[in-house]
């Protein structure tokens, strides 16, 4: 992490805890507050476009298939670009009601592509893929 821009690196620690704590509390609105209106995700087998439809899509997996689940998450590094972007780098698993440990094949490492509007850091976009491919 950036020693040079503690306030910077706690703004954007910040941005993904509270992610993080609406994806345990189920809530799509708030999972999504920090998103740019642009914002994209890319994932294995899925493509979000905007802010509005990451949301819907979170919704609809908190009220199916995401249901009760959580989040581990280890921040691994941010890299700033210039003034106003970063790059955050995480490993994170999804834990399903009942389990306390992640299975090896849902381990993923994941990309978050920050910026700086007015002031405010934001999510501009996300990717993840599997942590470890089988050899």
């Amino acid at each position: 992490m950036s020693e040079k821009r503690p306030q910077d690196v706690a703004a954007i620690k910040g941005i993904l805890d509270d992610l993080y704590k609406a994806w345990g509390a189920g809530d799509a609105d708030a999972f999504v507050a920090d998103y740019t209106e642009d914002a994209t995700v890319v994932m294995p087998g899925a493509y979000r476009g905007s802010r509005e439809e990451i949301r819907r899509n979170m919704a609809e997996g908190f009220a199916s298939y995401l249901k009760g689940s959580t989040t581990i998450d280890e921040l691994q590094s941010i890299r700033f670009l210039g003034e106003d972007g970063a790059v955050a780098v995480s490993e994170s698993s999804v834990l399903f009601p009942g389990e306390t440990e992640p299975p090896a094949d849902r381990k993923v490492r994941a990309t978050w592509v920050l910026e700086k509007r007015d002031g405010a850091w934001k999510l501009a976009a996300y990717h993840n893929s599997p942590a470890d491919l089988p050899n």
